[in-house]
């Protein structure tokens, strides 16, 4: 249920408890998330994995509501296993709760079937509004993450899947030559493709040693010159 304000708002007194199951393969995050939960009002843990095999197991056992989902553990990582979860137990959401919010740990997250995304600078306010919305058939998503996909869905169509980047460049090498081309700084590279400075940094590195231009202006010119820089 949502306020006049779009919030989500505490259960209606009497209701049952919502049932979370908490998957994250660092201890002390893990215990960190169940021990936030735990003074939320309207939730119970009802378990808690150290891997996306056990969520898997433990979702079979409780039948929670909701699983708050790590991506990066081992054995089985957070997108298989929610695949597996919402195949065999399509009652059981999934919001991820992630150190990521990459392309690649967005995209695929949520087409194996999350329907809430957030990262783990949520507070505890943000994930009890994640795990309501869900619960009601909304999604659970971050306004970060929704600034994200609004990005995607409004960018221009990428290029067909038989078209050859130049030189050997790699999407996200291509991407990022578009938006020096756009004039953005390595800082609003970062944050447009929420990634850290340091990977904008070394993605810059290797595409000037690919396509051999020594500084900007010349990179901007070759995004122009290949067809790479979005064209106003």
């Amino acid at each position: 249920m949502t306020g006049q304000d779009g919030g989500a708002q505490p259960p209606a007194a009497g209701a049952a408890p919502t049932r979370v199951l908490v998957a994250d393969d660092q201890t002390v995050v893990r215990e960190g998330i169940v021990m936030l939960l735990g003074l939320l009002p309207g939730i119970e843990v009802v378990g808690a994995a150290a891997d996306g095999e056990e969520a898997v197991r433990l979702v079979e056992l409780h039948s929670p509501d909701v699983v708050l989902m790590d991506l990066r553990m081992p054995r089985c990582d957070g997108v298989e296993a929610t695949r597996r979860i919402r195949t065999a137990h399509p009652g059981t959401e999934v919001v991820v709760l992630t150190t990521y919010a990459d392309d690649d740990s967005l995209f695929p997250a949520l087409q194996a079937g999350a329907r809430g995304y957030l990262t783990k600078d949520a507070g505890g306010e943000e994930i009890a509004r994640a795990i309501t919305d869900v619960r009601s058939g909304a999604a659970g998503l971050s306004p970060q993450i929704q600034a994200r996909l609004l990005e995607h869905l409004s960018a221009p169509p990428p290029r067909p899947a038989n078209t050859r980047l130049p030189h050997g460049l790699t999407a996200r090498e291509a991407e990022v030559l578009a938006l020096i081309a756009e004039g953005l700084s390595n800082t609003e590279i970062a944050q447009r493709l929420y990634v850290s400075p340091a990977t904008v940094k070394t993605h810059i590195n290797n595409l000037f040693a690919k396509t051999a231009v020594r500084d900007r202006a010349q990179a901007v010119a070759y995004a122009y010159r290949h067809g790479i820089a979005p064209i106003s």
